[in-house]
């Protein structure tokens, strides 16, 4: 597949899913993105009639299709506009490219995912709270998922190890998780 036809498909699908938001692309122009995905962007969508947060997607990490994974784009949700959204997409998409990443996988950041955040590390689940018309991106001859960067804590990511990710996620329902909140608590 031609990646500007792969992109393409990207983009539609996000306007069409994000019907009624304004959508702008951008790109990160700093480190290794530049030479593993030069053609990577990142469609950042403002809140609107899906969703009341900032929405990022990455366009270009589903250039690289893995055998046990297949093909992915992120996407992660702040409850403000923030460049840092950017810049963590193109790191995880990098990452992506030599080290796959799928469903229920962890992957600790070495510092909180936003300034005064309570979270450090990244839990990658389908996107629940778009549901599957989002996650799943038809393609001419093949598809690809969009995988949630949720946030964790230590404690969180240390339950998932221990205990699996179906637990953690278990104890995210119960809890009622408002993941949109920097500040929250773990729910372990």
């Amino acid at each position: 597949m031609h990646f500007d036809s792969l992109h393409d498909h990207v983009k539609g699908h996000l306007a069409e899913y994000f019907a009624g938001h304004p959508i702008e692309l951008f790109t990160w122009e700093l480190g290794p993105i530049v030479e593993t995905l030069p053609e990577f962007q990142v469609a950042r969508i403002a809140p609107g009639p899906k969703c009341s947060l900032w929405t990022y997607v990455s366009i270009g990490a589903s250039e690289i299709e893995h055998a046990d994974v297949g093909r992915h784009e992120f996407l992660l949700t702040t409850p403000f506009e923030t460049p840092r959204a950017v810049e963590l997409l193109a790191m995880v998409s990098h990452r992506h490219v030599s080290d796959p990443l799928g469903s229920w996988h962890i992957l600790p950041i070495g510092e909180p995912w936003l300034e005064d955040a309570t979270c450090d590390v990244f839990f990658f689940s389908p996107p629940y709270p778009f549901g599957r018309a989002l996650e799943i991106c038809n393609l001419v001859d093949d598809h690809l998922h969009i995988l949630w960067m949720l946030p964790i804590t230590q404690t969180e990511r240390e339950f998932a190890k221990a205990e699996g990710a179906e637990a953690l996620e278990v104890k995210f329902e119960e809890a009622e998780l408002e993941y949109w909140r920097i500040d929250r608590p773990s729910v372990v």
